[in-house]
């Protein structure tokens, strides 16, 4: 106890502050928002712990990444945030901002939501996260620090208190109040604090000295919060925002959609890496003390470095290579250090293991579902031989077939047993080898629909109009027209009772598998891009397009950071009139999980395995970029060009993902491609043991008693500590997406979570895309 004799401690001062708070500040474009959740939730869960209420961030804080998500909006709103502040905003948006002082907005970032829910007053920095010009004070800075001797040769205050009035009243004039904001600092500044604090010290006294000479101006320091609260107290009506602040360009062509896809298979990674660690919380939750290590033991490390790997120059892939490859042995670290094998050894008293190729000619394997519902999902193993059966849990038979793979290895598919159907419908045509038409048998709906693969020619900055080229950041073609890799595809068809396949090979370096499983509402592409060319000394950004005959009028649609769905349109913003000065890149938007494209009567939907760019450049085509080879640096800080090799990739990356295509009454698309991209990043888990089981092996196990609606997601739960479990609901759709699961849901958890003891009778009404968290105090079964 503490000694009574001892005076109290003070109240907090108010001179330290925090803002956003999170583990690191995560990019806007290629995060997913379960992960920018949970990198949020770490952050203020350690200022918590360490600083209690007072040291809560009140200000959420971006002011380096490069493009706005809404969706990021919408969840720092719902996390309780009182303002958001940017700095960098696309030039010609900001140019009309100054113009009509409406640089502070409120944004409302939801169309489902009720407002205020999602409401978030937001502002943009006048000179992005940097001092006003000539007014920079740290060892890394060239300008001269204030002299304030006036017997010294190179007394300056009155030059320094001139020029910083004529700034702050220049400043004054494209915000809406007399208070003003002024960013103090910028990157790897502050080593010598002293030179800031003891040039900024002079620099309020002197400026403030003026007002004995009319000067209106007072400067002080202060917080974002301290502005924030100056801002509320004028009482003003703000503009409004319901979009996003994507593309951005910080010049005429100088467009920051590149960074959408850079660095494709660390995108892929991170979002695998996501979904091993949900089902790593989960199993550690279910399995009990025996499966984990406490909220900061060895198993919370995978979290650590997934939080860190949502930072914007991060997942982006806009770090230099060397960095990259530490961003990727982190997370390969941390996939060691889930419990999840104890987990599962637990729940199906199985001695488990991961061989690093499935070969041996009897083994199990169990398949883990981390989603709250039924899914059906084909796996895929590869097997030594030709002869092979499978069965289930119970003994029965499941229908499995062997293949021969493109590297001339085994693999053997397996699906459900079932009484299987056939959704869909694609076409071929015989003479070129592409996809022709789609075809939904159910709705009998059909478009024309060709796919193919392109490369845009990569500006090398020798160009008339900019020396800008493209790089890590910016994607800026020489061309509005992209080179066609091949007119034709060489194609080979399989075809067996689980699936079917055209394989097709466009080139050396590009080939595909276009797959439709029995009872699969989706058409798969796997694509298989890389090594890029590089030999004719030109860098290249490679795409795959779908031309359709779908009549979109120049409106396409694509998700943000994995939740709503913003409407697209070619060459307009909604909040300013667009000069478009790059056709291409200026109509690239990110693409999270989904996009589509549609009119009154078809939807074309395409589920995305990782972040990716793209756009809709032609009528009723959508096109994706899925890897980029670049030879220049585009002069944003990375230093170095986009160009990916390594040890097993000497002659440049090669990069394989998936995209699935639906095709659906834009009135009920949702509740295919909903599912599908819940799917995706949730995807079902695989552990093998060799040989036979044990006479007393668990064979099935489920977490849940019964699945969840289909509107309703079970985002997060994970152990919070020894004897609280955090579970976090969502509503999964938007709300006028669906007739049906667009509606409120009310879902009874107390005899939803097996593992759980809970004698009271436990609602919880979910609202389209309404997030509830909660933090349960449990007693383990």
């Amino acid at each position: 106890m503490r000694d009574a004799s001892l005076p109290k401690p003070a109240p907090p001062a108010g001179r330290l502050e925090f803002v956003n708070g999170g583990w690191c500040m995560s990019d806007e474009a290629a995060t997913h928002y379960s992960a920018v959740i949970d990198q949020m939730t770490i952050g203020l869960r350690f200022l918590n712990e360490t600083f209690g209420a007072c040291g809560r961030p009140r200000v959420a804080w971006h002011i380096d990444p490069f493009g706005h998500a809404r969706e990021h909006a919408s969840m720092f709103a719902q996390m309780g945030f009182d303002g958001f502040f940017f700095g960098r905003l696309d030039y010609q948006d900001r140019a009309r901002r100054m113009r009509d002082k409406e640089q502070e907005l409120l944004w409302r970032a939801s169309d489902s939501l009720t407002p205020p829910m999602a409401d978030l007053f937001t502002g943009i920095l006048p000179n992005g996260y940097n001092p006003p010009e000539g007014f920079c004070w740290d060892q890394l800075c060239s300008d001269p620090p204030i002299r304030d001797d006036p017997d010294l040769e190179d007394y300056n205050v009155d030059d320094v208190v001139g020029r910083f009035l004529v700034i702050a009243n220049s400043q004054s004039t494209v915000y809406k109040t007399n208070h003003i904001i002024m960013t103090m600092g910028s990157d790897f500044q502050y080593e010598n604090a002293n030179l800031w604090y003891k040039n900024l010290d002079k620099l309020i006294h002197y400026v403030n000295a003026q007002q004995a000479n009319g000067s209106k101006v007072n400067v002080l320091y202060s917080t974002p919060s301290c502005y924030l609260q100056e801002l509320h107290r004028a009482n003003l009506t703000w503009p409004l925002k319901t979009d996003d602040f994507f593309p951005y360009a910080d010049d005429a062509h100088d467009f920051w959609t590149g960074y959408f896809t850079s660095r494709p298979a660390l995108k892929r990674y991170e979002r695998i890496s996501n979904s091993n660690l949900q089902t790593c919380n989960q199993l550690e939750v279910l399995g009990g003390l025996t499966s984990r290590k406490g909220p900061f033991g060895e198993g919370d490390s995978q979290t650590m470095t997934m939080a860190v790997a949502q930072h914007h120059d991060a997942v982006s892939g806009t770090e230099k290579q060397h960095v990259a490859n530490d961003y990727a042995r982190k997370l390969a670290n941390g996939w060691q250090h889930c419990q999840v094998l104890q987990a599962l050894q637990k729940l199906h008293v199985l001695n488990l293991s991961l061989p690093e190729s499935v070969l041996q000619s009897k083994l199990s394997f169990n398949v883990y579902n981390p989603l709250a519902r039924p899914v059906t999902w084909p796996v895929r193993l590869p097997v030594n031989g030709t002869a092979y059966s499978v069965s289930d849990a119970s003994g029965k038979a499941v229908d499995c077939q062997v293949s021969m793979c493109a590297s001339s290895k085994y693999e053997m598919i397996q699906n459900k047993l079932c009484s299987c159907q056939t959704f869909l419908q694609v076409t071929f045509d015989h003479e070129t080898g592409l996809i022709s038409s789609l075809n939904n048998l159910e709705t009998k709906q059909s478009i024309k629909l060709t796919q193919n693969f392109y490369w845009y020619n990569a500006s090398d900055g020798n160009n008339v109009a900019s020396r800008q080229p493209s790089g890590a950041y910016i994607f800026r073609p020489n061309s509005s027209t992209p080179v066609i890799i091949s007119q034709t595809a060489k194609t080979e068809i399989i075809k067996t009772s689980v699936v079917q396949e055209v394989r097709q090979w466009f080139a050396p370096w590009v080939s595909q598998v276009v797959r439709l499983y029995a009872d699969s509402r989706a058409l798969e592409l796997e694509w298989t891009v890389g090594p890029v060319p590089i030999d004719d000394s030109v860098g290249k950004e490679v795409i795959t397009r779908l031309d359709t005959s779908i009549k979109t009028a120049e409106y396409f649609y694509t998700d943000s950071n994995g939740r709503e769905v913003l409407q697209r349109k070619k060459d307009f913003r909604p909040t300013w009139n667009l000069k478009q000065s790059e056709p291409i890149a200026g109509n690239y938007y990110p693409i999270n999980s989904r996009a589509y494209i549609k009119d009154d009567v078809d939807q074309l939907t395409v589920v995305t395995d990782r972040s990716q760019g793209g756009g809709s450049i032609q009528n009723g085509s959508l096109e994706i970029m899925l890897h980029r080879r670049l030879l220049h640096d585009d002069f944003r800080g990375v230093g170095e060009p986009l160009n990916e090799i390594s040890g097993i990739f000497p002659d440049g990356l090669v990069v394989r993902g998936r995209l699935l295509l639906t095709l659906d009454p834009p009135q009920t698309a949702a509740d295919t491609h909903r599912p599908l991209a819940e799917g995706m990043v949730l995807q079902p888990l695989l552990t093998f043991t060799d040989g036979d089981l044990k006479p007393n092996t668990q064979l099935e196990f489920s977490g849940l008693l019964a699945a969840l609606p289909p509107a309703v997601h079970l985002l997060t739960l994970s152990q919070w500590d020894e004897d609280s479990v955090l579970l976090r609901l969502e509503h999964q759709y938007q709300s006028s997406e669906s007739k049906v699961s667009s509606q409120p849901v009310t879902v009874n958890l107390q005899p939803l979570l097996k593992t759980f003891e809970d004698p009271s009778t436990w609602e919880v009404t979910l609202r389209p895309m309404e997030i509830r968290t909660f933090l349960l105090k449990v007693n383990l079964r």
